[in-house]
């Protein structure tokens, strides 16, 4: 007997232990009777991936084998009942410019992919639309045919573009309309053009400086007043906000007093009304920071499919105690419905 266990892994012990617990109010206990909806989860359109076979091969970025119905198979046999879908990481961003046609044509070439995804299975999948940003015209036209033609769910935008971070007033047109439309916001982490190649050899570093640019994104709109003036924007932080919760503190006491006026509720306020959730980053230390900073009405569950696999989300959450069985089905289904209600079904 003692032989047996010592060959088993930490893993294998973890999920014995976590069995032995009838009331831990774990992830095996406590899931959604609907399934849950993964709010990241990433398509690679086949038209989007030819156009940019260039730049791609260039940058030994190496796009995944890819289809709905590679998706629909990992999120059956991951009690996942709906994904919504953003574009990934690397493939349009550093093309884009104030006015770029290609830009243009590469966000409207995976929009309209996402929208025949989610016309062909529309329970499954959410249409999350790109936009060209930092081009302002074309982000405005591409909202408009976004939601008015191909009725999107929300939008997707990167935490900078280069060298530019949201809270730039000259992006303040596309956050008005957005606001308008009480759209919900998807920000996915990107490395800004201050913070490449910063250690050698490692190019662009998703270990790190994806956290840190998500943490400098909520610190641009919060200087520059975005979530007081278009209150309407439910903004959405992946990977557990990053290093945000983490700076959180600092960054309300370091406010700069002279911008207090751009947030009348104050930083606190927007801390707790901005919605993280948590794929690749729900270890003890990154939910409870984000429980420190947010009302679990604001998590939401998530997985950076398929880039990520849905393991390595599952396993931190599966052994976390920190969630009663209310506060799982919230984040696993029913905030997601609040944002999405076309889901609710």
């Amino acid at each position: 007997m003692k032989k047996e266990v010592l060959n088993l892994s930490r893993r294998d012990l973890l999920r014995a232990a976590v069995a032995a617990i009838p009331a831990a109010g774990l992830l095996a206990q406590s899931r959604a009777p609907k399934g849950r909806i993964d709010v990241h989860h990433h398509l690679f359109p086949p038209g989007y991936l030819k156009e940019m076979e260039g730049e791609m091969k260039a940058n030994g970025f190496a796009p995944r084998a890819w289809t709905p119905e590679i998706s629909l198979d990992l999120m059956d046999k991951h009690d996942v009942a709906t994904a919504m879908l953003s574009p990934v990481q690397r493939l349009v961003l550093d093309s884009m410019s104030e006015k770029n046609e290609r830009s243009r044509k590469l966000v409207r070439i995976n929009n309209d992919y996402n929208a025949q995804v989610v016309r062909d299975h529309p329970t499954r999948f959410g249409l999350m639309a790109a936009l060209p940003l930092p081009d302002i015209d074309g982000s405005l036209k591409e909202i408009a045919y976004a939601y008015d033609t191909l009725k999107a769910d929300g939008i997707a935008l990167w935490t900078s573009y280069r060298d530019r971070w949201p809270g730039d007033p000259a992006f303040e047109p596309v956050f008005a309309e957005l606001n308008r439309r009480k759209a919900v916001v998807f920000y996915h982490p990107a490395a800004g053009t201050c913070c490449r190649n910063l250690i050698q050899g490692l190019g662009i570093s998703g270990i790190i400086e994806y956290d840190i640019d998500t943490a400098r994104c909520a610190e641009s709109m919060l200087y520059g007043g975005i979530p007081g003036k278009y209150p309407d924007i439910k903004f959405i932080f992946s990977h557990s906000g990053g290093a945000l919760p983490t700076l959180a503190a600092r960054i309300i006491d370091d406010y700069p007093k002279a911008n207090l006026d751009r947030l009348p509720h104050g930083v606190e306020y927007e801390f707790k009304r901005f919605y993280y959730e948590v794929a690749h980053a729900s270890k003890t230390a990154a939910l409870d920071a984000v429980k420190d900073i947010a009302p679990i009405s604001q998590i939401l569950y998530g997985a950076d499919v398929p880039l990520r696999s849905y393991e390595l989300t599952n396993e931190g959450l599966d052994v976390y105690q920190g969630f009663s069985r209310a506060d799982w089905e919230a984040i696993y289904r029913t905030n997601s419905e609040r944002l999405f209600p076309r889901l609710k079904g």
